[in-house]
């Protein structure tokens, strides 16, 4: 047998290998090109975002990468300088004031949600959460959770949801405050506090649906959770910033906030 005969068919698969090469190189340059934006987002989004980051990824081609934490705390980061594209808080103060202080893009404000305060209490402890905001005076019940009122708007719902009762100062001595609404859901499940004011987000998501049971705060007993958001003017993407909130703002963007919890902001109509 020839030489030739021997190599060619090695030949062959150096020159496929060298071709498949020649075209993967280009694609993966594509997927490293591709746009990816930081998103800072309040707590309360935990189980919402990921799914819309999904939906908008696929829709866009443009990747999500969230944060999570407080708003307060955020508003406080981006003003010294926080990397982010866009900021997703739990109230609308914060980003309307980086809008004025010049972080903010003014004409990419937008009202995006509306939160819902409810006391979540564990299974395991046999209350009724049914009992409303009583529940708390209960000698059973030796510590209560809430977000810090200083940087969580979901702490200043639970704050003035206790005042409008008559409930705060009674209940005072038993608060221990999260550093954001995530934490503090941690601090009921965890055994540490016996009852928690949480949204109603992140009670609906597992594992907190099927641990405890919760109780919806009236909205007479707080103002409004209406949740905003803002396109950073530091923002390294400022084009898909913007398209991430005009599918936030979509009808689909809205379904998927609906399924897990959270209503149009006020003064919206629901249809």
């Amino acid at each position: 047998m020839s030489l030739n005969l021997i190599l060619k068919p090695l030949r062959i698969a150096v020159t496929v290998f060298l071709c498949l090469a020649v075209l993967a190189v280009p694609a993966a340059m594509a997927a490293q090109a591709r746009e990816r934006i930081t998103v800072a987002a309040a707590a309360d989004l935990n189980f919402v975002l990921p799914e819309i980051a999904a939906a908008f990824e696929r829709t866009a081609g443009i990747g999500v990468q969230p944060v999570f934490g407080s708003s307060g705390n955020f508003y406080a980061q981006i003003r010294n300088g926080a990397p982010f594209d866009v900021f997703l808080s739990a109230n609308l103060d914060y980003p309307e004031r980086l809008a004025r202080e010049g972080f903010g893009v003014p004409d990419s404000l937008l009202r995006y949600a509306r939160g819902t305060l409810v006391l979540w209490v564990p299974n395991r402890l046999g209350l009724d959460p049914a009992q409303g905001l009583q529940l708390l005076l209960r000698p059973e019940v030796h510590k209560v959770a809430m977000a810090n009122p200083a940087h969580a708007p979901y702490g200043q719902a639970a704050e003035t949801a206790l005042r409008s009762s008559g409930l705060y100062d009674a209940v005072k001595p038993k608060l221990i405050l999260g550093e954001n609404i995530s934490q503090t859901a941690q601090f009921v499940q965890s055994g540490n506090a016996e009852a928690g004011l949480l949204s109603l987000s992140l009670v609906r998501g597992q594992p907190m649906e099927s641990q405890g049971r919760y109780w919806t705060v009236p909205d007479s007993l707080y103002p409004p959770l209406d949740q905003g958001a803002v396109l950073l003017k530091s923002a390294a993407h400022q084009a898909a910033g913007r398209k991430f909130l005009e599918f936030l703002a979509s009808a689909q963007g809205r379904e998927i906030l609906a399924r897990h919890g959270f209503r149009r902001p006020s003064g919206e109509s629901s249809k």
